[in-house]
């Protein structure tokens, strides 16, 4: 079958299409990415619940990004918000009415003690969330986390995998690349065989970042950018639930004081890092996060495989059929909210996972091949590049 292409040309009429008919009379319509007006696609089926259960969950962080309340938790139909936590006072009285909650506790450690709540979503800071995930599941509840899983500690990561699997409970990370347009579409269209196994693949996120982000106790200066890895690397393990499998990696200086000698608690000198990995099909993938390069900020990614490639949401190849590229439809007063519409897909991804009791997509296993990774190629950065492993964690054969 010779390639065609799918041109990003009328976005709406090629997700209506698709999933019916073969990619050669599909071809003169397109899968676009987001539209001047920001119009979302149309899932091909609408919201259909699983369930009139609703799940008590407590939220736990409303930092700089606030995203305590951007997951749309207190729109779900599935779900009650029994209670709300942030150290700051004024936070925890900002989030609870963004969550239109009437409880509050002074820390997630009290918290985790009301027995009325099931799940905790933990929007904490980075550095924190090994150690708050591990006491949310701890006290008998399911944990959804904010990224990364581990935060530059692969004891950390390891002391988190052995308690979920000790308690048994739903853990998952809200890796938002995950459930971005591009991302998903690429996924299913691996699964469907329409890429084989990928050759090579890129993630990329630029933040542009010449002052570091407030955070708390600043735990943003100087931090090591592939410590912060997953919005990348989500477009290959995300895509392919594959591994990482060695990785050489190199760093750069942009001049930034805050990578200066002795100018932050992780003696990084490097504001960008930029690596290539070996993967378990036997291709390469390069995954970057760079501050240094101005004035851009961007998520995204490109995987080239045996039978064809999709850069963004241009896809070329060669299949019979194509799968259904539209995100599943959300509940009806979810908003899919922000990183490229992904947060309301994640939320609805974790409270459907325990209603269901299913693994959720980012689970445990995922969670930590998308972060780990990122962990060893600073190690590499700061070895001038020398290649190293990568741990594996793979999920039990059934």
């Amino acid at each position: 079958m010779s390639n065609r292409v799918i041109s990003p040309v009328n976005r709406r009429e090629f997700l209506e299409q698709v999933g019916r008919m073969s990619l050669g009379t599909a071809v003169a319509a397109g899968l676009a990415g987001a539209t001047a007006a920001g119009s979302e696609p149309q899932p091909s089926k609408p919201w259909q619940p699983v369930s009139d259960r609703k799940v008590r969950v407590g939220i736990v962080g409303y930092g700089v990004c606030q995203f305590g309340a951007a997951f749309g938790f207190q729109d779900h139909p599935n779900v009650e918000i029994v209670a709300v936590s942030d150290l700051i006072p004024e936070r925890c009285r900002a989030l609870m009415k963004a969550c239109r909650c009437g409880q509050s506790y002074e820390s997630l450690e009290v918290l985790v003690q009301d027995p009325k709540i099931e799940a905790v979503f933990v929007a904490t800071d980075a550095p924190s969330h090994p150690r708050h995930c591990r006491e949310v599941l701890h006290h008998g509840k399911h944990v959804m986390s904010a990224v990364p899983a581990a935060f530059g500690s692969i004891e950390e990561a390891e002391q988190l995998l052995e308690t979920v699997q000790k308690t048994g409970l739903k853990y998952m990370m809200a890796e938002t690349s995950c459930y971005r347009e591009d991302c998903y579409a690429m996924r299913q269209i691996y699964r469907a065989g329409g890429f084989g196994r990928l050759v090579y693949s890129e993630g990329e996120y630029y933040h542009s970042s010449p002052k570091p982000i407030d955070s708390f106790k600043g735990w943003r200066i100087g931090l090591p950018p592939l410590w912060y890895p997953t919005h990348s690397t989500a477009y290959y393990i995300g895509v392919t639930g594959k591994r990482f499998t060695s990785v050489s990696c190199i760093g750069f200086n942009a001049g930034f004081p805050e990578n200066r000698p002795g100018a932050n608690r992780y003696n990084n000198p490097f504001s960008d890092e930029v690596a290539l990995f070996q993967t378990s099909e036997g291709g390469s993938s390069r995954m970057l996060m760079c501050k240094g390069v101005q004035g851009y900020v961007v998520e995204q990614g490109r995987v080239f495989g045996e039978k064809g490639r999709m850069d963004g949401t241009r896809y070329q190849g060669a299949v019979k059929m194509l799968p259904d590229l539209a995100r599943p439809a959300l509940p009806p007063k979810v908003p899919a909210g922000g990183h490229g519409g992904s947060h309301g897909h994640l939320t609805d991804e974790f409270i459907t996972s325990i209603l269901k009791d299913r693994q959720p997509l980012v689970n445990i296993y995922e969670a930590l091949a998308l972060t780990v990774p990122g962990i060893i190629a600073h190690q590499s950065a700061l070895k001038g590049g020398e290649t190293l492993k990568v741990p594996q964690y793979n999920p039990p054969q059934a």
